[in-house]
């Protein structure tokens, strides 16, 4: 699941039919439990969740004293890894069956190979989510609970809005909340709600562009998502239109921001008018955000401590 995301459909080998017995001694045995846990978290996918962090934490400091703390290298560690065991954990765990069909499953991917250190592991990681009430304020505490909630109503019954058309889309914004915790953890305020509403923006495109490989898998597997009811052509459009509005709600904030962000309404347009393949085009999504991320970064580094300030 992501922006990321849509992890649900296509074929499996032999291998891996294997019985359950044998894939539960493999996912749970010392470095073959261990390595399974880290293709679950999908690696690729990591700064989706720890991304925002860092962005939220240099927008929300007013001095560089206060981006390396015990609280947001903490926040910074949890998104990185465990939150992602968890949020891919559980959307693995009730799509075993859909990820049986799914050849992505079968390279950068592992199918479920639910065994009780795996499962022990996922809700331990949800665990440590909660304990990060324990060391931001209250402030905070909405969009890490909001992060929570969504992780499992994405993918887990009877909520399970992954398979809701538009509510799939819309419940993606959980990638944003990482971020607006960190910025309310250190600023002891809520984000701009233009920023937070562009971030929302922003990964409901993301989310519905990643659909679009899926459509004829999903039509295929009777699983209707925001790209099934679209289609792909109206799902391009959509993409364009989420992102536009994203690019709008930071320009809001600051005119240089919504520039940025207009990169990614700019690449769905050359996507759908191009030769390129939306397979294809799906894998540079982790480099491209991990770019615009890190100037994003930058910038809210200036404000605190401007470039001209850190040249010889």
């Amino acid at each position: 699941m992501s922006p990321a995301v849509s992890d649900q459909n296509r074929s499996a080998t032999d291998g891996d039919r294997a019985a359950p017995e044998e894939r539960d001694r493999s996912a749970g045995s010392g470095s073959e439990g261990l390595r399974y846990l880290l293709v679950l978290s999908r690696p690729r996918f990591w700064l989706y969740l720890a991304g925002p962090v860092a962005v939220g934490v240099t927008y929300g400091i007013d001095a560089v004293s206060g981006l390396f703390t015990p609280v947001t290298v903490t926040l910074a560690a949890y998104f990185l890894v465990p939150a992602n065991v968890f949020l891919y954990g559980v959307n693995d765990v009730f799509d075993a069956d859909i990820d049986e069909l799914n050849p992505k499953k079968e390279g950068r991917e592992a199918r479920w190979q639910g065994s009780r250190p795996v499962i022990g592991a996922v809700v331990a990681s949800g665990a440590l989510g909660l304990a990060t009430l324990a060391i931001t304020p209250r402030v905070a505490w909405p969009y890490l609970l909001g992060f929570l909630v969504l992780a499992v109503g994405y993918s887990a019954p009877p909520a399970r809005f992954k398979t809701t058309p538009f509510l799939d889309s819309l419940s993606n914004g959980l990638y944003a909340l990482p971020g607006a915790a960190a910025y309310a953890t250190v600023a002891g305020a809520h984000p701009p709600l233009a920023a937070l509403a562009g971030a929302w923006l922003w990964t409901m495109g993301m989310h519905t562009f990643s659909a679009i490989p899926d459509i004829e898998p999903d039509r295929a597997a009777g699983i209707d998502t925001t790209a099934t009811v679209l289609g792909e052509g109206r799902t391009y459009a959509y993409c364009f239109v989420a992102w536009a509005a994203a690019a709008a709600g930071f320009w809001l904030v600051d005119v240089r921001l919504g520039l940025l962000l207009g990169v990614y309404p700019l690449f769905v347009a050359w996507v759908a008018r191009s030769s390129v393949s939306v397979d294809r085009a799906y894998w540079w999504f982790p480099a491209l955000n991990t770019v615009v991320g890190t100037l994003l970064s930058m910038g809210g580094l200036w404000r605190v401590y401007p470039l001209w300030e850190a040249l010889p």
